[in-house]
């Protein structure tokens, strides 16, 4: 194993510290809870947005605390969930007297965790909160990790949408809303050229043969729907597209078309993603579907590993209004 790492039990809280060295005048970091949050807290009456979720998915989800998107998030060990102190820490810190939004993956710690929260944080401080589980990837229907769907790419999207309905000073139930519509409009699917090797354990988290690829598969090294033979990128396209449009929501009204969001994996070249962004494009111009607004780079990332993982989202007028409001993350800017 070949890490640019100091001790194996320190990555993450060294993490943390360098990423609140990189951006002073916009993280803060409390290092005993681990919790990222924005250097100056937004105006009060204004709805709050905490997320978080194992480390090892960088930026997700400390990279997009910032203007127009989380308000903290809370960073566990790798592919661990945090525990319900940090989350309770977060919550609390973060409230501006209009209550708060729990962002949380559907990964069964994740799920339990920030439920144990938020009953504390009710006894503890009546601090009102709302939680929206993401769901998404349609790769399986119950996993190593989850009961039902894994929650995966969209959540990038919820996060950034339901930012920018909070930073328009909107009511916590509308701000839940919006970002229950977001997941509710969205699929995922994704595939692994490579495993990921999580530092504790020193070596790679599956075997993948060289001539191979993990179709399905999950953000943790999970196995996904099975494997196959190395293809060319355009048909690798075709089997994250197919399954996807085959469970998209059919368009309600008006069609407003999808936002289309490529994502890596976190070792897979640039060039290589927007070469795969550009095989889906055309499967997507020939089965109808518009693409109103696109994303592609690394956002939600599983360590080491090679792969992409493609989401659409179903865009509503709302939607696509609020994606093109401002943010300023480390690791996500926008309209600003």
């Amino acid at each position: 194993m070949k890490k640019l790492i100091n001790a194996i039990d320190a990555v993450v809280p060294e993490a943390l510290a360098g990423m609140a060295a990189a951006h002073p005048g916009e993280l803060r970091v409390d290092p005993e809870h681990r919790v990222v949050y924005r250097a100056t807290p937004k105006a009060e009456g204004k709805v709050a947005l905490v997320s978080g979720g194992g480390s090892g998915h960088e930026p997700l989800h400390g990279g997009f605390v910032g203007t127009g998107m989380l308000d903290a998030a809370c960073a566990g060990e790798i592919f661990t969930s945090p525990v319900p102190d940090q989350i309770v820490a977060a919550t609390t810190e973060v409230d501006r007297g209009a209550g708060v939004l729990h962002i949380v993956k559907n990964y069964t710690g994740d799920v339990m965790n920030f439920e144990m929260a938020a009953e504390i944080v009710d006894m503890e401080s009546g601090i009102k909160v709302a939680t929206v589980v993401t769901n998404d990837d349609v790769a399986v229907e119950d996993s190593l990790y989850t009961a039902g769907r894994r929650g995966v790419g969209v959540t990038v999207l919820v996060e950034k949408i339901a930012g920018a309905a909070a930073e328009e000073g909107r009511p916590l139930e509308e701000v839940a809303r919006i970002a229950g519509a977001v997941n509710a409009a969205g699929r995922s699917m994704g595939m692994a050229l490579t495993s990921c090797t999580v530092p504790a354990n020193g070596k790679p988290s599956f075997d993948l043969p060289d001539n191979e690829m993990e179709i399905g598969i999950g953000i943790h090294g999970e196995p996904g729907r099975h494997r196959a033979p190395i293809a060319p990128a355009a048909e690798i396209a075709k089997r994250l597209v197919e399954p996807i449009l085959a469970e998209l929501p059919v368009a309600d009204g008006e069609d407003r078309g999808v936002i289309a969001f490529l994502n890596g994996m976190g070792a897979t070249p640039l060039l290589e993603l927007y070469l795969m962004y550009g095989e889906v494009a055309k499967l997507l111009d020939a089965a109808g579907i518009t693409v109103a607004r696109s994303l592609v780079g690394d956002y939600i990332t599983s360590l080491d590993m090679a792969g992409c993982s493609l989401t659409l989202v179903r865009a509503t007028d709302e939607m696509l209004r609020l994606w093109d409001a401002p943010a300023v993350t480390p690791g996500l800017r926008m309209g600003a």
